[in-house]
């Protein structure tokens, strides 16, 4: 897919007792693969916080993402400038919570959030039989707003959210 484009997103939340929450949305703005991922993790922090998560083991498939919100990094990285503000807001949101890892996996292993983040921009996922951490999701309460349809050009962003609910 292009980039820039429509940024859609996908995220899951698991809770402790196991119940999927997914979030499926479109934003009203385009931009690249790699403001589609913080927008993402943004919005899973958000529905977290909702939720009443108070620690949160995070995965994304961005090393990106993963790098700029590293709390402790052998070399420091080099901000993103375009987007230091949303990173900001990524780091402010994380800060709202007991305790928080952030943790990169690769693509095949976030599956199912990135076929959230596609569906919502109505693009076909690539492969069926999603699964998150190559574990099939069985309970689930689909928090899907504001989707519509889109052209092919797309960008998306994907993050998997285990919160503990206290």
């Amino acid at each position: 897919m292009p980039n820039p484009g429509p940024i859609g997103i996908g995220a899951i939340l698991i809770d402790p007792v196991g119940i999927c929450h997914t979030l499926s949305q479109v934003t009203t703005s385009r931009g690249c693969n790699n403001e589609a991922e913080v927008r993402a993790l943004t919005a899973a922090l958000h529905e977290a916080k909702r939720l009443g998560a108070t620690e949160l083991l995070i995965f994304s498939d961005s090393s990106i993402v993963v790098e700029q919100l590293a709390t402790k990094s052998i070399k420091p990285i080099k901000p993103i400038a375009r987007l230091t503000p949303l990173f900001d807001d990524a780091r402010d949101l994380l800060k709202g919570f007991d305790h928080t890892r952030l943790q990169w996996i690769p693509r095949h292993r976030n599956t199912q959030a990135d076929a959230l983040a596609r569906s919502a921009l109505g693009i076909a996922a690539p492969t069926a039989g999603a699964t998150h951490s190559g574990k099939p999701v069985t309970r689930q309460s689909k928090l899907k707003r504001n989707a519509r349809a889109a052209n092919a050009t797309a960008s998306t962003g994907t993050v998997s959210t285990i919160p503990t609910l206290k």
